[in-house]
């Protein structure tokens, strides 16, 4: 556990260099340009732009499509990283933790390599070297052959219990959503933990405002999920503490019944900001459009947070999910274009605000 640093913190200083970052970030007419280029006009437009420094450094050993991910992963890693250089106080905490969510990243991605027989390359490519865990743990967790190795050497993590513990509905329904639910569950839990009990409209109320919501939302996505697999698994065993939406037994309900599903969340707080994903669930027949729709919702939230509270954590968390998404939506543009999918087809992957 992080000792809460001393001191104060410096929201206005923090939140003037990231609202500064966000403007630099790719908008709409970038993404209409770069899902027309081939792999490798990708990676000299991107010479061209705020990652030229790391397409340069990688460009003797990478090319194409790898070329553009790692250079994607690094930039994100160095982004965050002067998130903590210049953060002072409590505000430092809360990035921190809230950071960690890249190690839960990459102990999915090791997951997801494993499950799919990846090789440890393809795997090394998606990892995000943020978050706090060292080189030398990323490093097990591309070499595991297997889940429990996975487990084995998170054992002293808070994500080590948690695996081994949905290693029985994995093995027995066959696939990944109780890993990655129990990877998830612990993230969230050590947060809000670490977070404490807040007051509404102080740093720490926001922040926990903002959490609710994302824990809310992962819990609807997974609720879904798990009623779509067909696996006989129930989603209240799945829950998520934290959210203010659904109580396990709500969720138990619910995720059955999508009619009254899309009723419950349109009554809801977020009615409003998931006007458009519930409209897409209602209409969609998987899981894809609703997503990208849930995903959507989030980071038009958490913007509505960060101007309606511009000295406080809001403004940071606004600019890690956008810098985040920034990435996986050129991400998908570049292996988009290697698997010559259409540029419809690519456009759908994309989330833009």
């Amino acid at each position: 556990m992080k000792v809460r640093t001393e001191g104060s913190s410096n929201y206005e200083y923090v939140s003037a260099r990231v609202r500064s970052r966000k403007r630099k970030l790719f908008d709409e007419d970038d993404y209409r340009k770069l899902v027309r280029m081939e792999p490798s006009e990708i990676a000299r437009f991107m010479e061209e732009t705020e990652y030229e420094t790391e397409m340069n450094a990688l460009g003797t050993r990478h090319s194409g499509v790898d070329l553009v991910e790692y250079a994607l992963n690094r930039n994100l890693a160095k982004h965050f990283d002067d998130l903590l250089t210049w953060a002072e106080g409590p505000l430092y905490d809360y990035i921190v933790n809230y950071l960690r969510k890249f190690d839960a990243w990459n102990v999915k991605t090791a997951v997801r390599g494993v499950y799919t027989d990846a090789a440890a390359e393809a795997v090394e490519t998606d990892l995000i070297r943020t978050g706090e865990f060292p080189d030398r743990l990323l490093d097990r967790l591309v070499e595991a052959g297997s889940i429990e190795e996975v487990a084995e050497a998170l054992s002293t993590t808070i994500f080590g219990d948690p695996l081994a513990e949905a290693m029985s509905d994995f093995e027995s329904e066959g696939v990944l959503v109780p890993l990655e639910n129990a990877v998830d569950r612990a993230f969230y839990t050590h947060l809000m933990d670490e977070l404490g009990r807040s007051v509404p409209n102080s740093p720490e109320g926001l922040y926990g405002e903002f959490l609710e919501a994302e824990i809310d939302f992962r819990n609807l996505r997974n609720a879904l999920r798990i009623a779509r697999s067909g696996a006989d698994i129930d989603p209240a065993e799945y829950h998520i503490e934290g959210g203010g939406l659904f109580d396990p037994e709500e969720l138990r309900q619910l995720a059955t019944n999508v009619d009254e599903l899309v009723e419950r969340v349109r009554a809801s707080t977020y009615g409003d900001e998931l006007a458009t994903a519930l409209e897409e669930l209602a209409a969609a027949d998987s899981l894809v459009g609703f997503e990208r729709a849930l995903e959507t919702a989030l980071l038009e939230y958490s913007s509505k947070l960060s101007n309606r509270y511009p000295l406080s954590v809001c403004p940071v968390i606004s600019y890690v999910l956008a810098k985040e998404r920034e990435v996986e939506n050129v991400r998908a543009v570049a292996r988009g274009r290697e698997a010559g999918l259409d540029v419809e087809e690519i456009e759908a992957e994309l989330v833009i605000i």
